[in-house]
């Protein structure tokens, strides 16, 4: 399952959002979400989205997921060995946690221009209540971004 994960703030000091897709490996929506997060900076938009996506996939039950993110600076947080001093310490466990679990997950980048999808949701989450919400997959905004990144 490939999960595509983003984290929005329209400008710094402001409202934060997430958003991500779950896709089976012929590109099909099979889950999505939004989440307004409130204030964040958007690197921990981007690694909260991430820590979202995870969840998703691990309650769905998917075992084998590749997560990518537009986010070269998350990617490479979330990724180091060594995050004992850093300022994201707390998401960065809890990622590390959900990834350590019984499944297998790769992590990787992916560019803006192909993760269009992601990009739509976490900007549909700046428009509800503070929390995370299941999104439709049959919504048509959804939809033609999920053709656009394809």
């Amino acid at each position: 399952m490939s999960i595509n994960t983003d984290g929005s703030v329209k400008q710094p000091g402001s409202l934060a959002a997430a958003g991500g897709l779950i896709q089976d490996w012929t590109g099909r929506c099979v889950d999505a979400f939004v989440e307004n997060l409130g204030i964040f900076t958007i690197t921990r938009a981007e690694i909260k989205a991430a820590i979202r996506g995870l969840q998703m996939a691990w309650r769905k039950g998917y075992r084998k997921v590749h997560i990518q993110l537009d986010s070269t600076t998350a990617v490479n947080i979330l990724s180091s060995q060594n995050q004992t001093d850093h300022r994201y310490f707390n998401l960065v466990q809890q990622f590390k946690g959900l990834v350590q679990q019984n499944w297998e997950v790769k992590i990787s980048h992916t560019y803006r221009e192909c993760n269009k999808a992601a990009d739509f949701l976490a900007n549909k989450g700046h428009g509800v209540s503070i929390g995370f919400h299941d999104f439709r997959i049959d919504d048509p905004g959804l939809s033609f971004w999920i053709l656009y990144d394809t």
